[in-house]
């Protein structure tokens, strides 16, 4: 009887893990399905995505670092609009929304390379540069903050005395 018992487990667990790893695949087959559609319905995303696939070591792919960019890259990159499939005003777009963000910021240190579109160093990062990147990062992480705060502000909370919800803020 137990040599049963343990076949009826053996069997119940492999069914489990199965039914495990379909949920995993549907799981990442949404997650990649909200984001294509994220990136179909914001222009600059849409545009960043081809310049991350022909030039990837001035655009990398998120978890890697962002580099800094040579300064006149957008008129580098206006030479490849065929190539890319964007109009200028979707490279306009995605260049701005790429070079305006903490990761971004995070690379602009001083005397840091900044790399043309093939991937080859074609200047640095000055010190002003630098300076000002450091400040752009800092207001961002404060109004990061402020827009926490404010959601948490807006949670109803249940009072103790009479146990219906108020809304703070």
């Amino acid at each position: 009887m137990a040599f049963e018992q343990l076949a009826e487990l053996r069997d119940r667990l492999q069914a489990e893990k199965e039914h495990a790893k379909a949920d995993s695949a549907i799981h990442l087959m949404q997650k990649s399905s909200r984001q294509a559609k994220s990136r179909d319905q914001d222009p600059a995303l849409k545009a960043i995505w081809p310049l991350q696939k022909h030039f990837p070591l001035a655009f990398p792919v998120n978890p890697a670092p962002k580099v800094p960019l040579k300064e006149g890259i957008l008129k580098d990159a206006e030479q490849h609009l065929e190539l890319l499939g964007i109009t200028l005003e979707q490279l306009k777009l995605g260049i701005s929304k790429w070079c305006r963000g903490t990761r971004y910021w995070v690379s602009m240190v001083e005397s840091a390379p900044r790399l043309d579109l093939s991937g080859q160093e074609v200047g640095t990062v000055t010190a002003a540069q630098a300076i000002h990147a450091k400040q752009q990062a800092s207001r961002q992480r404060g109004q990061d903050r402020r827009n926490r705060a404010k959601s948490k502000a807006c949670v109803p909370a249940v009072t103790a005395d009479t146990g219906l919800e108020q809304t703070k803020g």
